[in-house]
């Protein structure tokens, strides 16, 4: 059975499962190895030695010889070896030498020419390694490697956009009433459609999700107004993000829309909106508003009508300009009579009315809401990644402050942009400055700042943050036998751990309702590459499947050895005993994006700035700019 085959009977989908299964959180990241089968060095070639008689001591002693070892055991002496080291990084604490070693045993395993279910042995080994790797990564995982993506939240609108609900023909009176008394700068309309939902949102379920976006409003809503004023747009368009995702930065739609304003990843990069494996803009609540408010005026632009515009913000200007022609009405009630809309956009324009007219009146409908209030910040630039646990012990903060104030965050850590901004809450500009002063800018990753409790020794934290009291002390000016004062905050020379760059492999579990588009758009990558990265032929991934997925797109190194060109050249499988042709220098070209630096991208490939500049001499004449094409040499 063929590597392929074995992927499709879900065989090497169980290896990317137990290897990396970092988590609570189904995705995982681990930085990719440059793998290449292990040599099965063939046995010499017997010395010929003439004829000998059949009595010949030498001859019996040639005989009961042991054989030499075939290609498999050779395979599986050197998978031992390497996981051996393994274990022993991972015990010394250098998980990602550990990784890097564990991943390589796995990875020879599957890449050896061998059926594992075919081989006994092989596939007890796999089993062992497997599930040796599983349990050291959910123990480093316990302890917290910083890497895990934030968990989004259920965008409230998939929940109701598909239902249908009951009129209650006493409502209608009573809110055309409310209707006239209402000021608003939006057309608003009630009839049967708007009904409906204005009976759902008073129900015990609608209450809820109405009252949750009318709380959260409260810290985004100066914010929202001001922009809206800015781009000349109706304030009434706020009810647009409360439908949308009650103003959760971090709702996530079964469509794979993001942020307040749901904006799926085209979109959002249409509109400036960046999204990598480190930072996703759509969940920044105030670039995410102009980018929305942007969208909003350019679709006015086109069909001169608001309900129009709310239903091409929903299912894209096409569907709704189709909608249009097909018909002759230019007019959303037509097309919703018509049943030329998607079912899910011919609701979205009456449940915004009815959230709307709730809204606006919320004491009439009985509606008792306390708006969050807006957190003031300061915005500064680190200049260098840094750990935000890091950056919660300098400024005495709890990480969930910051990590709600950076919802843009997909990562504990920052990425390796110069220009990223922080947000941190206000006042705390100057002593983070002052503070993270003290630690090398390379260690912002790694080491961590700690505040000392009555009782605490050297000896404690050194062993808490798996390091020497010698180092504590030196990092800190400090003699190994002081005693610690409370209340002093000590530097922690804490041992780096791995960090997953863009690019990275990542395995990734299908959930319902995923499709290679939506994934695709979730880890900036292409569809065609999700294919030519699992083997797949068709368009459909079913629940449960793992993927391998290398984030924004990043060809990943081949792991087998690239076969020769010329003609009949073969490479021969592991143990023939027939030599392979060298393999051929494999280079990478790389296109530049936005936010990414000589350093990041050597960071990604495995190699040095100094290298880059020597593979692509443009750079020794000016500076990185994006949309360069980058040639990339394999380290050597």
């Amino acid at each position: 059975m063929t590597l392929y085959r074995k992927q499709k009977t879900g065989f090497f989908a169980l290896a990317a499962a137990a290897l990396l299964g970092l988590a609570g959180c189904e995705e995982t990241a681990k930085r990719p190895v440059q793998v290449r089968p292990p040599e099965i060095t063939p046995p010499a070639a017997p010395v010929a030695l003439g004829t000998l008689p059949l009595e010949s001591p030498r001859a019996q002693a040639a005989f009961l010889l042991p054989p030499p070892p075939s290609g498999v055991e050779l395979l599986r002496a050197q998978v031992e070896a390497v996981f051996q080291v393994g274990e022993q990084e991972y015990k010394a604490g250098h998980l990602a030498k550990a990784r890097r070693d564990f991943n390589q045993a796995v990875d020879w395993l599957l890449s050896g020419g061998y059926d594992l279910q075919a081989d006994a042995s092989v596939e007890q080994l796999y089993d062992r390694i497997v599930q040796a790797v599983h349990a050291y990564e959910m123990a480093a995982f316990r302890e917290g490697d910083g890497f895990s993506e934030q968990r989004p939240e259920p965008a409230p609108l998939d929940e109701i956009a598909e239902m249908t609900f009951p009129v209650d023909p006493r409502l209608k009176e009573r809110a055309e009433k409310e209707l006239e008394a209402v000021p608003h700068d939006l057309p608003l309309t009630v009839n049967d459609q708007v009904l409906s939902f204005l009976n759902f949102f008073q129900t015990p379920r609608g209450r809820a999700i109405i009252e949750t976006g009318l709380r959260r409003a409260g810290r985004y809503r100066a914010m929202i107004s001001r922009v809206l004023r800015e781009e000349g747009l109706p304030q009434d368009l706020i009810y647009l993000a409360q439908a949308e995702s009650a103003f959760q930065p971090l709702a996530l739609s079964r469509a794979g829309a993001r942020g307040i304003w749901q904006f799926m990843s085209f979109r959002g990069k249409q509109y400036g909106l960046q999204h990598s494996w480190w930072v996703d803009e759509r969940q920044d609540p105030e670039k995410a508003t102009r980018a929305a408010a942007r969208h909003l005026r350019d679709l006015y632009e086109i069909f001169g009508d608001w309900y129009l515009v709310l239903a091409a913000y929903n299912s894209g200007p096409g569907n709704v300009q189709h909608a249009i022609e097909r018909t002759g009405y230019a007019d959303f009630w037509e097309l919703y009579k018509r049943n030329v809309l998607p079912r899910e956009t011919r609701n979205y324009v009456p449940i915004i009315l009815a959230l709307t007219l709730m809204a606006k009146d919320a004491a009439h409908y009985g509606l008792q809401v306390e708006p969050e209030s807006t957190v003031p910040i300061d915005r500064v630039k680190p200049g260098h990644p840094i750990d935000l646990r890091l950056v919660a012990e300098t400024i005495d903060a709890d990480v969930e402050t910051l990590r709600s104030l950076n919802p843009q965050l997909l990562r504990m850590v920052t990425p390796a942009d110069p220009d990223i901004e922080l947000h941190l809450p206000e006042g705390t500009a100057e002593r983070f400055f002052a503070e993270i002063a003290a630690i090398p800018p390379e260690k912002w990753v790694s080491w961590r700042r700690h505040r000392v409790e009555e009782g605490e020794t050297l000896s404690a934290l050194a062993k808490k943050y798996r390091v020497t009291p010698g180092a504590i002390a030196d990092a800190n000016g400090l003699e190994t036998g002081t005693p610690l004062q409370p209340g002093d905050k000590l530097i922690i020379p804490a041992a780096a751990r791995p960090q997953p760059a863009q690019g990275e492999l990542v395995r990734y579990r299908v959930r319902r309702g995923d499709t290679l588009e939506s994934i695709a758009d979730e880890f900036d990558c292409t569809v065609i590459e999700l294919k030519r990265w699992n083997g797949l032929r068709g368009n459909r991934v079913a629940r449960g499947m793992r993927l391998r997925i290398y984030p924004g797109g990043r060809t990943p190194p081949t792991s087998a050895k690239t076969r020769s060109k010329g003609a009949g050249a073969a490479v021969a499988p592991a143990g023939s005993g027939t030599p392979k042709p060298s393999p051929a220098v494999e280079t990478i070209l790389h296109r530049v994006k936005p936010g990414e630096t000589l350093w990041s991208i050597a960071r990604a490939y495995r190699t040095t700035v100094e290298a880059l500049r020597a593979a692509n001499h443009f750079l020794s004449t000016r500076e990185l700019k994006v949309g360069d094409q980058l040639t990339i040499l394999p380290p050597r």
